[in-house]
């Protein structure tokens, strides 16, 4: 099994509060995680539905079965459980005794908030890292290939085709997850708006084009985000709030999790069909915000993550607002530096000169500095930037 870099931190918190919550993306590592790190304690899946059923029938009996606590599987499928194991906690006042998995972030969110606030630690588990996969090869591996494989675990471990072990994903998200939050007639639509979104992976969100291509209401597009969004298949990188007097986008900027599913519904079927794809720099790029943020989140960080662009176009990718600094990063797919690369990154520091570190991610090889901005390629990016 391919160790999990958050691996140590699960341990950690189990021995610190009596639940330990991981969330994440369908068939990101989860139950086989929690299965590895707990061999000891019983599982129970609550996708079953002989399993649900008996859970949601008589939640007392049901838990009073696993009297030093259990596994359990995708909760949202039984949020009655959580007012119940909030009483049992209360009680026993034992570290460690319930592990809840699922795949629903903001449901299971509502219910956690109700439930168990302050009695349990959140984990958010993405799909593999880099540093994961690729972290121990001694060959540079190639970034074409790996946007095109992308992280899910399952085609790592089983050696699956990407193509059709997303194709699958996605026909399983669909029937399980869309049908489950919303009651969508048409799940065609929905798959075309998905596709639309891919080809919006790394771009400032725009509602009414997203309308417009899918022929659905704006509303519904809001909708639809929100279902991606909870599901782990997208996220939205907000503008940062604080303006230096200057008239800033106040849209997100639109990233899918997993670089190799937005290859996937952009119909790239092949590594090869990377290297001259139009989008090959907001895939790479959507590959370099997912990689930090797998970084925050392995490390028990919030999300911190904001992009900087002004109404003239002046940008910034990523601002990781730190609290005490702010640490700028550019993003570029081209392998050879030139200066167009740092313009946004030099543009910035004169707008907040207390700025003490810039940071330019690039497919080339070199790790070097030019006129004060650290220039990192993207398989040394989670070494060298410690603090992420």
């Amino acid at each position: 099994m391919i160790e999990r870099v958050v691996k140590k931190q699960i341990l950690r918190l189990a021995k610190q509060y009596p639940v330990v919550t991981i969330t994440g993306p369908r068939q990101s590592g989860k139950t086989t995680l929690c299965q590895a790190l707990f061999p000891h304690k019983s599982y129970v899946s609550l996708e079953n539905p002989d399993n649900r059923r008996v859970a949601v029938k008589d939640p007392r009996q049901f838990l009073a079965d696993f009297p030093d606590g259990v596994v359990l599987d995708e909760i949202q499928k039984a949020p009655e459980l959580l007012s119940y194991i909030q009483g049992i906690v209360d009680e026993k006042q034992k570290e460690g005794m319930f592990i809840i998995t699922g795949s629903q972030q903001f449901e299971l969110m509502d219910s956690i908030t109700q439930s168990l606030a302050g009695r349990t630690a959140l984990v958010k588990l993405l799909p593999f890292s880099y540093e994961e996969i690729y972290g121990q090869k001694k060959r540079r591996q190639d970034i074409n290939k790996i946007i095109f494989k992308g992280f899910y675990p399952r085609i790592f471990d089983k050696r699956l085709n990407p193509t059709e072990a997303l194709a699958f994903y996605m026909a399983t998200y669909l029937e399980r997850d869309v049908r489950s939050i919303i009651q969508v007639q048409d799940l065609s639509r929905f798959e075309m708006f998905l596709k639309i979104c891919a080809t919006q992976t790394g771009q400032i969100l725009n509602l009414s084009h997203l309308s417009n291509e899918c022929g659905i209401a704006v509303n519904t597009v809001k909708s639809w985000l929100s279902v991606l969004e909870a599901s782990y298949i997208i996220f939205l990188l907000r503008p940062h709030h604080k303006n230096f007097r200057k008239r800033l986008i106040k849209s997100p900027k639109l990233y899918f999790i997993d670089v190799g599913l937005a290859a996937y519904l952009l119909d790239i079927q092949d590594e090869t069909h990377v290297k001259n794809h139009p989008l090959r720099g907001s895939l790479f790029e959507t590959f370099v915000v997912a990689e930090i943020l797998k970084r925050r989140f392995n490390t028990i960080k919030t999300n911190n993550l904001y992009y900087f662009r002004d109404n003239v176009g002046n940008e910034v990718d990523v601002l990781m607002d730190m609290g005490s600094e702010v640490i700028p990063i550019e993003i570029k797919s081209g392998q050879t530096m030139n200066d167009e690369f740092i313009k946004g990154l030099s543009y910035y520091r004169t707008l907040n000169p207390a700025v003490k570190q810039s940071w330019l991610i690039y497919s080339g090889d070199k790790y070097y500095q030019d006129e004060g901005h650290k220039i990192c390629p993207y398989d040394q990016m989670t070494r060298k930037i410690v603090d992420i």
